[in-house]
């Protein structure tokens, strides 16, 4: 099932204040990175910050973080963060998410789970507001072409353990979605795509020469 939404906000109202929704954040930061000369790809910087550190400070209000990468990471993280990493390593996305799921720890009142890449030096708080706002099983965003953005989406927790494939070593992304309520949701925020990411020196560049130009 397939919904198209535009971005809107929603917010949960708690004692005369407005709250964005509770949620947990499951980053991952795996990946060889051949392309970058195998490189921690996070911890290359954007505008003089690590592009895990930018995406970190986008989900800095998660209730929990997990981070799925390799242990050069752990001085990025803030206290309370949870590393891990899929066994054995380089087992693609569906084996790094199927990590995270484990490591997240149970958390009373948030069933939402946003999982991003750790290389989007563009993913803001608004972005992830935007996500949130959406209630489906899996809310991801969409480019101008209509393709969906499987690594800057969020999922209802018990909907993404259920997606998960008992064998997730090598499993596409799109394998998740088989049998899910997926919304999918335009960008019409302010500035560049908040899923841009980061595979070759080429895209780290041009992301260096678009936070040089500022926001449009």
């Amino acid at each position: 099932m397939i919904a198209s939404l535009w971005m809107t906000r929603r917010f949960v109202h708690r004692a005369g204040s407005e709250q964005m929704i509770s949620y947990a954040a499951m980053v991952l930061a795996g990946g060889a990175a051949r392309r970058m000369g195998g490189v921690a790809k996070p911890l290359l910087p954007v505008g003089g910050v690590p592009m895990l550190r930018r995406v970190l400070a986008a989900v800095a209000d998660a209730r929990a973080l997990v981070v799925v990468g390799p242990p050069e990471l752990a001085a990025e993280l803030p206290a309370g963060a949870v590393l891990t990493r899929e066994e054995p390593p380089g087992g693609g996305p569906v084996a790094a998410v199927a990590a995270g799921a484990t490591g997240l720890p149970e958390l009373g009142g948030v069933d939402r789970v946003l999982v991003v890449a750790a290389d989007l030096p563009f993913l803001t708080r608004d972005a992830v507001a935007a996500l949130l706002a959406v209630d489906a099983d899996v809310v991801m965003f969409t480019d101008a072409d209509g393709r969906r953005q499987h690594l800057c989406a969020a999922w209802r927790l018990g909907a993404l353990r259920a997606a998960l494939p008992a064998q997730p070593h090598g499993a596409p992304m799109r394998a998740l979605l088989a049998h899910a309520d997926v919304a999918e949701v335009p960008w019409s925020g302010v500035g560049p795509a908040p899923w841009y990411d980061c595979d070759t020196p080429e895209e780290l560049s041009e992301a260096e020469a678009v936070h040089g130009r500022g926001p449009a």
